[in-house]
């Protein structure tokens, strides 16, 4: 566990920064010392990265929260698009570099400002954002969402990991048991009710992030004990009949 002064000092945050971004909710500590003071794990600082890679990037606070929050959040397809658009931009910088260095030993020739253009990230910028958030279910989330307040985000948050560690409750059965089936069905009713409709297919795909070991296998497996997310996964592909 790190202080919010020693993240500060290891990622060059401001600790004001880190006090605004738990208050939005877009990080929050992982717990507080009974003194109140802010502590934050390795899971904590790999969403900041995240934060921090999607702030290079110029995207909004408000739209990195609504991203990163989604249940369904794809850590490492964001990863992907991230550094193809970086890479895009560091491109970008090198032709500029170029184009000022020819003007400073050659001077102004030809009027030519095809090194300005940004048409090519921003389009796939564009992309990328539509496939981390226009779809049916983020469109439904994102509604859902904007209508709580601080609290009920966090009760809601609270309430599905409480549901994973029953899972946790139930490794010991078998994923076809009726236990099992009727704990698949609760989170299935409960991701409906609270972020977007959840069909077969969007929990079968659910079940196998929970599962890929990144972000929400930590998360998950903290929860309900080590190998809770796999069980979870295993219980879900059962449910849907894969």
């Amino acid at each position: 566990m790190m202080t919010v002064n020693e993240v500060s000092k290891l990622t060059g945050v401001s600790i004001r920064a880190l006090q605004y971004y738990d208050k939005i909710g877009l990080l929050r500590p992982t717990r507080y010392t009974q003194s109140g003071y802010r502590l934050y794990d390795d899971t904590a600082l790999e969403t900041l990265q995240q934060i921090l890679l999607f702030r290079e990037l110029e995207f909004p606070l408000k739209e990195i929260k609504e991203i990163i929050s989604r249940p369904d959040f794809d850590r490492k397809m964001a990863l992907e698009q991230q550094i193809k658009l970086l890479t895009m931009k560091k491109e970008r910088l090198e032709n500029l570099i170029g184009f000022a260095r020819e003007i400073q030993l050659k001077g102004v020739k030809t009027m030519d400002f095809s090194v300005f253009d940004t048409k090519k990230i921003d389009e796939y910028a564009r992309q990328a954002k539509e496939q981390w958030g226009n779809t049916t279910e983020y469109k439904e989330f994102e509604q859902k969402y904007a209508g709580r307040d601080k609290e009920e985000e966090r009760a809601v948050a609270e309430k599905l990991m409480q549901i994973f560690a029953e899972f946790g409750r139930l490794k010991e059965c078998k994923p076809e048991s009726d236990a099992v089936r009727r704990q698949v069905k609760k989170l299935q009713d409960y991701i409906t009710q609270h972020y977007y409709q959840c069909s077969e297919e969007t929990l079968y795909g659910l079940g196998q992030m929970y599962a890929d070991g990144g972000e929400f296998t930590v998360n998950i497996d903290r929860e309900g004990g080590e190998g809770t997310a796999k069980f979870t996964a295993e219980a879900i592909r059962v449910y849907c009949g894969r």
